[in-house]
């Protein structure tokens, strides 16, 4: 019998976290304010499905059972980037350097399609598709899980589409975050999204563009480059694409991501305000706007009705992002700021749409899959029906701390 323990990201965006017998599934918090974390558990083993901080960002904290770590090379140095910031965005900080230093040492570095004895299973990364190292976690003993992870089937300008030539399998655990929701065709949101950044420029304005410092940084400055338009880059982006000239393999085309960065300016912290002197593009950290260089920036803008917000990934409700789309104000710590500049979001999604959800849900179930669980979002419930009727096989939402013994 296997037992498996949902301990985070049930139906919710944030800490996703699942125990399968004496395995851990992902460690994360959520960015939320204050941040969120997962139920307490005793692993003798992690696995790690990518570096960002929603599945990766508690780990550290599970040091005093000295697990060891499977993770992919790149989401190992892109997760120590955002690990040592975590600890300075988060006060106090649920973890110390001290835990961060063996986290890293205890990471024993895993490829995909090659095959690992961990406790007691076999294990095997899959790519995702989601962000460079992103895995789909395939476990099996007697019985066999598919972890899907955050997961993409189609290839963006940065990376290439999930795998879909998927094990067999009994059990499918699967993320819902954009389940019911359509991503927009990509060539088209591009023109739609450069088009206002162009118009911004026309108009003496500066186009701000918050992005998450992995994958979507490098993505939105390669779309950039491929329009023939020089911005500004600042934040952890930089760091991120330096660790990803390390991992060419990981990326579709390491040849473009060069080209889009060396066309960017890079920014030191020092001469923030000179960008300001005129109209300007600038690619900054922080996604969710709880804080980075993008706060900086929108600190001198937000009274400023030519220039644009520009936000280009999900925003988990109650975070700085979400108050400024859904109320049009900020906070900048020391004060909450209406916003004049305009606020527009483009969906330039890492996460499958909902057709891709039930594309890859249909292919497990055609590679044997007789129960699903679904995770990581706010309509979880909804796909669990959608597969009980429309696919015929069993489907679970969990709610965290649910226990299945299989």
């Amino acid at each position: 019998m296997t037992t498996i323990k949902f301990l985070g990201g049930c139906g919710e965006v944030g800490r996703s976290a699942i125990a399968v017998d004496s395995v851990i599934l992902d460690y994360g918090i959520k960015p939320s304010s204050p941040p969120e974390f997962p139920m307490d558990f005793t692993p003798k083993a992690a696995i790690i499905s990518h570096a960002h901080l929603d599945h990766l960002g508690f780990a550290p904290s599970l040091m005093d059972y000295d697990p060891k770590i499977y993770i992919t090379p790149p989401s190992i140095d892109i997760g120590r980037l955002l690990l040592y910031d975590s600890i300075n965005v988060m006060q106090p900080p649920p973890f110390s350097k001290r835990e961060i230093r063996q986290f890293e040492s205890n990471c024993v570095e895993a490829y995909y399609d090659e095959r690992y004895e961990v406790e007691n299973f076999e294990i095997e990364f899959l790519n995702a598709g989601h962000v460079p190292g992103s895995a789909m976690i395939f476990l099996e003993n007697d019985l066999r899980i598919l972890y899907s992870g955050d997961f993409k089937l189609e290839d963006t300008r940065l990376l290439e589409g999930a795998e879909k030539n998927l094990p067999e399998m009994d059990i499918l655990i699967v993320e819902s975050t954009y389940y019911g929701v359509e991503h927009p065709e990509r060539k088209e949101l591009e023109k739609k999204f450069v088009e206002s950044v162009l118009e911004t420029i026309d108009n003496k304005g500066h186009a701000i563009i918050p992005a998450f410092a992995v994958g979507r940084t490098q993505e939105v400055l390669m779309i950039l480059e491929n329009y023939g338009i020089t911005p500004y880059v600042d934040g952890m982006g930089k760091e991120v694409f330096k660790v990803l000239e390390r991992y060419p393999d990981y990326i579709r085309d390491p040849k473009a991501l060069r080209r889009a960065f060396k066309n960017a300016i890079w920014v030191e912290w020092k001469k923030r305000e000179d960008v300001l002197q005129e109209p300007s593009v600038i690619v900054t950290t922080a996604g969710m706007l709880n804080g980075g260089p993008a706060l900086f920036y929108i600190s001198r803008l937000y009274d400023d009705p030519k220039s644009k917000l520009l936000i280009t990934g999900y925003q988990v409700e109650g975070t700085n992002g979400d108050m400024a789309l859904k109320l049009g104000m900020i906070n900048l710590g020391n004060k909450i700021v209406k916003l004049k500049m305009k606020v527009e979001q483009y969906d330039f999604s890492a996460h499958a749409g909902d057709s891709q959800l039930k594309e890859f849900v249909k292919i497990a179930a055609r590679k044997g899959a007789e129960i699903v669980f679904t995770v990581h979002g706010e309509k979880s419930d909804a796909f669990a029906s959608w597969i009980r009727e429309n696919i015929g096989i069993d489907a679970f939402s969990p709610k965290n701390g649910d226990v299945f013994v299989i």
